[in-house]
This record gives structure tokens, C-alpha cells and sequence, in this order.
């Protein structure tokens, strides 16, 4: 049978603020002193009342203006029910019936390709509640011992973001996430860095037969920290639930993990329904005013924060692309990596004649390729290095004039990077000038092929690999310094 799913995000981000949501203490979920950011409020001694941080409620209200969601004049806190020793209330503060949010949408950009799809994913609500703590397991000698709590983190201001169940599979729901993430950082609300937890996803899934319209048993699966593993844990669960599906099972209502070092997604508990949280309107904080249809009264001026909404990130990209001549895949890529789209127009700047495609799309490779593969590598961000812009444009220039060959550039990259020194001085320093030079080659091709019998045999019966093989081993003698193109036709005439 062919098998459809329906997959809904639930995505939780901790806003910016200078303190946590109900109390004064500071917000700051990267300290590292256990229980140092806590007081008598957020850890719920008897006799304390929360009070409600605007500032927090304000950039749950701009990110709704953002995504066209309807902000209605009125919204309200409410008690979430549960135990567990990270919520020290034994209820979490959160919203349920009047969220901050209704409705909205966020349009995703599949431009991994050259055709470019648009398509809008709708979202149901977004909310605003506190964050939990942290919970530590200490182990020894691989058995447990104690088990630690961290309540730095708890009572921090949280948005929670509920999609529509419209996603259609991994990718989908990994460029959502990627384009909220985006977005956030653009109201300036929230860091929603996943590897650090400042934004994590849930996923709901289920899956029906293609053709129904009777959806089938819902599946969560939490502990999903980064875009990667989103994709992964959803495509992993339509494949798991599908064979399950096909041998006339049924899907088990439960909440699953993601386990990436299997693959994998596993069973945690039972799933919990609305009813089991036992909701009820949060007695200690009055209802929230948002603002008043007459602009009299309430909590905020909508229009006034409308104004104040920062250039979208799609329309930033419809101008880069139209201004630097780029694809939709290469202004993407500088969406999601601001810093080297900062560096990619100083780069531009500093060409003082005119720009042409093979310079860009030049400088373009360099940077999404070969630059941030040196700092993924070193774990450097572009912040910590003193790459100079036109420096840059030096390397692409002289790539661009055949001064040196493209592996002799890479070399030369990696060396400015490490050294501060300017192109010409690394390839003057180490030989790394393009030798295209028949009577120099020679002696090093000759050699070469008397080193290889087997490479030489190979290329006679007809192996063309067996040619690349060779002009590698040329290059690598050389150092990326010979011009490949002559390298091969060197070795045709040789062998």
C-alpha cells in the first residue's frame, strides 16, 4: 500500500530578554554555577506571585505581526499539570484556550536546486510559557548515582510555535525550522541556536492510507536538536511506522526519542493527551490587555510595532539575487550565513572594475566551500579570523587570471587564514606560481609513470581513472602548482 503521512511541528524558542518571565532573576541559560540565576518566585516558595514580563510578551506579539497571525484583544496565562522534578511548581505556566497568536504563515524556500519551489506552511498558534530546569544524571563507573537539578534555565521566557499537521516529509519540516530559525534572528527576539537549545522541535506524525481521509495514530518524537537530526528522525519514523502499517499493526500512541548515533527513533512513554495536563486559567497573573481595538488602553500600539518590523529575509534575497547576479541556491546560502554574505559584499566592494559571473560565482565557491570548510574544520567562526575582504579578491583574481591552478588555490586559502599574509607573499614563499611549462613537467611525468605500472597498464586497457589517477599524483608532487589541463595532455602523449 502507498502510505501518506501528516506531520505537524511544535518549536520552542527562548526569547532574549534580559530576565526570566516571572520573576527579576537574570536570564542567562548559558551559566555555568548550578542554581545561581534562582529566587524564592521561580522556584515557587509558598506565599510568592509571578509577575509577567512584557518585554517578553512584546516579541511574542512581533514574531505573530510577522508571520500575518491574528493577535486578538485579549489572551490569558493557564496552569499545565504535571510532576516532574524539573518544574519546581508541579504545574508549568503556560497558555492554552486564548494564546498570544492565532493563524499565520511562513512561506519555505526549497531552493537546494536550481528550481526554486515556494510553498506556505500554516501555523496554527504561537504562545508564550516558562522554560523548565535541567535535570543532570551522574554516573560511575556506567552506573548511576544521583541525579542533579539545574533550575538556572527554569522560569525562562519560552515562544512556542505550533505548525498546521501539513508537512509533507524531513526536508520540509528541516527547511521550516531553518526558515524560523532565520526569522528569529531577524526580529532579534531570540538566538535559536539548536546546539545550544535556545530552540528545539517536537515532531507529531502519523500515517494514513493514500487515498483516506482518516488520519492515523499520532506519534511525538522529542529530543530533536538540530536541523539534521529533524529530517532524519521523521523520514526514520515513516519508514518505521509504514512497515509496521504493512504487516496489519497498529501504531502504539507514544512519545519516541532520537537517537543519533543509531539512526533511530525509540520508545520513551505513553502519549499524553490536552485532558491529562488538566488546564486551568492561571489564578496569580490577570488577563492580558494586548491593546484596544479604539487605540485607547492595552498593552501595545500593533501598528506602531508593524512599523518597526525589520526587511523580511525573502525580500532581503529577491534584492541580493537581482543585485549580485545570483542563483536562488548561492542567495540561499548567504540567507542562512549572514556573516559571509557581510563578507561576500566587501569582497564585492573592493573589485574596482566590473563584475562578471565567473568572478562572482568564483567568490561564491570559495566562501560556501572551501572557506567555511577550513573553519568547520578548525571550529572557528568567521568573526575569529582576520581574513581581509580584498585579500580574498587578490586569491579569486589571480584564480581567475590562471596565476595558479584551482588545488594551489585551496593551499593558498587555508595559509591566509593561518598566516594574515596576502596571496602573492604565500605563493611567492612556497613555488605555488602555475607551471604550465612543457620541459618542467617532463623529468616529473616521466618519473611518475615509472613509479605506476599498474595506473599505466590501467589507462592502456582503456581505464580513463586511471588518468586522473596519475595527474593527481602530478599535482600532489608539485603541490597544486601545474596546470592540470597541461598535466593531461602531457601524460596522453607520454603513454
Amino acid at each position: 500500500m502507498e502510505w501518506e503521512p501528516t506531520i505537524g511541528l511544535e518549536i520552542h524558542a527562548e526569547l532574549k530578554t534580559k530576565s526570566k518571565m516571572f520573576c527579576s532573576c537574570v536570564n542567562d541559560p548559558e551559566e555555568k554555577t548550578p542554581n545561581k540565576n534562582i529566587c524564592p518566585i521561580c522556584l515557587a516558595h509558598p506565599g510568592t506571585l509571578p509577575v509577567a514580563n512584557k518585554q517578553a510578551i512584546y516579541f511574542v506579539v512581533k514574531v505573530g505581526l510577522a508571520l500575518q497571525s491574528l493577535i486578538p484583544e485579549y489572551s490569558k496565562f493557564d496552569r499545565k499539570n504535571y510532576f516532574y522534578p524539573d518544574l519546581p511548581k508541579g504545574y508549568q505556566i503556560s497558555q492554552y484556550d486564548q494564546p498570544i497568536c492565532q493563524g499565520g504563515k511562513l512561506t519555505l524556500y526549497l531552493g537546494e536546486n536550481e528550481q526554486e519551489i515556494k510553498r506556505e506552511i500554516q501555523i496554527t498558534r504561537v504562545h508564550l510559557e516558562e522554560d523548565v530546569g535541567k535535570i543532570i544524571h551522574v554516573s560511575s563507573n556506567g552506573k548511576p548515582t544521583a541525579t542533579l537539578i539545574d533550575y538556572n534555565r527554569a522560569g525562562i521566557p519560552l515562544m512556542e510555535l505550533v505548525t498546521e499537521p501539513v508537512i509533507r516529509d524531513g526536508k520540509e519540516a528541516r527547511l521550516f525550522a531553518k526558515g524560523l530559525q532565520l526569522l528569529l534572528r531577524t526580529l532579534d527576539v531570540s538566538n535559536a541556536n539548536m546546539e545550544k537549545g535556545e530552540m528545539r522541535c517536537e515532531v507529531n506524525i502519523s500515517l494514513h492510507q493514500k487515498g483516506t481521509k482518516q488520519l492515523g495514530t499520532k506519534v511525538e518524537i522529542k529530543n530533536l536538536n538540530s536541523f539534521r537530526a529533524v529530517e532524519q528522525a521523521i523520514n526514520y519514523e515513516i519508514k518505521r511506522q509504514a512497515e509496521i502499517l504493512e504487516k496489519g499493526e497498529k501504531i502504539i500512541q507514544e512519545t519516541r526519542g532520537w537517537d543519533s548515533s543509531r539512526g533511530m527513533t525509540y520508545s520513551q512513554r505513553l502519549k499524553e493527551e490536552a485532558q491529562d495536563y488538566r488546564y486551568l486559567p492561571e489564578p496569580d497573573l490577570p488577563p492580558l490587555h494586548l491593546y484596544s481595538q479604539k487605540q485607547e488602553g492595552g498593552l501595545f500600539d500593533l501598528e506602531q510595532i508593524r512599523k518597526e518590523l525589520p526587511e523580511f529575509p525573502w525580500t532581503a534575497k529577491n534584492k541580493t539575487m537581482e543585485q549580485y547576479q545570483l542563483t536562488p541556491v548561492q542567495a540561499n546560502f548567504f540567507l542562512f550565513q549572514p556573516l559571509f554574505f557581510t563578507f561576500f559584499k566587501e569582497v564585492i566592494k573592493s573589485k574596482n572594475d566590473e563584475l562578471t559571473p565567473q568572478f562572482i560565482s568564483l567568490v561564491y565557491n570559495y566562501l560556501s566551500t572551501d572557506l567555511r570548510g577550513i573553519l568547520e574544520k578548525e571550529n572557528l567562526s568567521l568573526q575569529e579570523i582576520s581574513l581581509k575582504p580584498n585579500d580574498f579578491k587578490d586569491l579569486i583574481t589571480l584564480l581567475i587570471k590562471g596565476t595558479i591552478s584551482s588545488r594551489a588555490g585551496k593551499d593558498v586559502l587555508a595559509e591566509m587564514i593561518k598566516s594574515n599574509q596576502s596571496p602573492e607573499e604565500i605563493i611567492n614563499q612556497k613555488g605555488l606560481k602555475k607551471i604550465s611549462n612543457s620541459n618542467e613537467l617532463s623529468p616529473i611525468i616521466k618519473d611518475i609513470i615509472s613509479q605506476n605500472a599498474k595506473a599505466v597498464a590501467d589507462y592502456k586497457k582503456g581505464k580513463e581513472n586511471a588518468l586522473k589517477f596519475l595527474v593527481g599524483q602530478a599535482m600532489a608532487k608539485t603541490r597544486g602548482a601545474a596546470d592540470p589541463q597541461i598535466l593531461e595532455k602531457l601524460f596522453k602523449e607520454n603513454l
